[in-house]
């Protein structure tokens, strides 16, 4: 019985902080956008407009569901279901205090749940029975399946150098360096296959409004609709924490706290707001261009740093050790 009551309290002190870290990011992207398009963002419900998107949340979940009469009931209603199941899922494997998933194997277990999130796009799609919902379903899962391969190429170049899939002993590995000034051009490749794999602007297309009226979740109203809203933010807060945590961890000076869970949030939520700069300053890409920035560029790139980084460390172990 205590072992359940720890467990339920650990489930609770993952998704309580997540939950609350949705709200800020969503009410600091409306303020943002606010100030850097000139135009009012939220500024009535509650002082400066704090409890804006609290109450935008209660009045999703308290409207009337609908649903297509063609639709698939049991997939319709399970795919956003499913899509924040995974996202929460996620946030069990940072490392913590008293992490929920502590495993040697963090990294590959962050990719294999990650790209679980497709079937939840397609299935949402193909249940709601309709031709947009469908071609958005479809056009998310090739970006989604695509911008996967370069991420995942691009951590196999990050456990070479680091020698573990461990995400602490990856922290750990950074005590004299960040990846991000000695992978720097892979950091740069995996910070906009992030925005792409998230959906954010301008790599938006799974939602392009102009032609696909939404996409997946077009026929989607009510609470289901705010499932799919909750998981897309605390994906985007997960992958800019996974970020910080690959690229910019380590004990160094810069660091303004001595504990490291903090130093995380820190550079997660600056991380975050650069997402929101973006998404105020550049408009959204063609879809061709999209797909052509990743299959012709960023991964035949991130194959050529893979296949360096093992030629060097190769080079590097069978150096006899009396040499130096």
């Amino acid at each position: 019985m205590n072992n359940i009551i720890i467990l339920l309290s650990n489930i609770i002190n993952v998704i309580l902080p997540v939950l609350l870290s949705i709200a800020f990011i969503v009410l600091i992207e409306r303020k943002i956008l606010g100030y850097m398009q000139l135009r009012k963002g939220p500024a009535i419900v509650g002082p400066y407009g704090i409890i804006q998107t609290v109450a935008d949340g209660i009045k999703l979940f308290i409207k009337e569901n609908l649903k297509p009469l063609s639709a698939t009931p049991a997939l319709f209603f399970f795919s956003p279901a499913l899509f924040l199941i995974l996202a929460l899922l996620l946030w069990t494997i940072i490392p913590c205090n008293n992490p929920l998933i502590n495993i040697n194997l963090s990294l590959l277990l962050i990719l294999g749940i990650s790209s679980l999130s497709v079937y939840s796009l397609l299935g949402s799609g193909w249940a709601s029975n309709s031709k947009y919902s469908l071609i958005g379903g479809i056009r998310a899962v090739a970006q989604t399946i695509s911008y996967e391969i370069s991420i995942g190429t691009i951590l196999l170049s990050i456990i070479i150098l680091s020698g573990t899939f461990n995400l602490n002993s990856i922290i750990n590995s950074q005590n004299n360096s960040w990846f991000l000034f000695s992978c720097l051009p892979l950091s740069y490749i995996w910070f906009i296959s992030t925005l792409a794999e998230t959906n954010r602007t301008p790599f938006d297309l799974t939602e392009g409004e102009s032609e696909l009226v939404s996409g997946y979740n077009v026929e989607y109203a009510g609470g289901p609709f705010a499932l799919f809203f909750l998981a897309e933010y605390a994906n985007i807060i997960f992958i800019n924490t996974l970020t910080s945590i690959i690229f910019l961890g380590g004990n160094l000076p810069i660091n303004l706290f001595p504990i490291n869970i903090i130093n995380i949030a820190i550079k997660t939520a600056i991380l975050s707001s650069i997402f929101l700069w973006i998404r105020a300053s550049f408009p959204r890409f063609r879809y061709d261009q999209l797909m052509f920035l990743n299959w012709k560029s960023y991964l035949p790139f991130s194959i050529g740093i893979l296949i360096w980084n093992i030629i060097i460390i190769n080079i590097i172990n069978n150096i006899p050790t009396n040499t130096f």
